[in-house]
């Protein structure tokens, strides 16, 4: 019985792992191709609004 408790705790904690690992490389993949398409027209940034003061921002990564 105690095996069984250890194996499901591995797994979940691998299962937690690997979420947490999907999540940090598509957060990376998608500053990748941020980036590579503003080099390509030549931006130094993204513009975003800011909802509360209307103004627009570089965006922060």
């Amino acid at each position: 019985m105690p095996q069984l408790i250890f194996f499901a705790l591995v797994g979940v904690v691998a299962y937690i792992g690997y979420r947490s690992f999907i999540k940090e490389a598509e957060r990376v993949t998608a500053k990748v191709r941020r980036n590579e398409k503003q080099r390509q027209t030549g931006a130094n940034g993204t513009l975003v609004k800011d909802p509360e003061t209307g103004e627009y921002r570089l965006e922060k990564d």
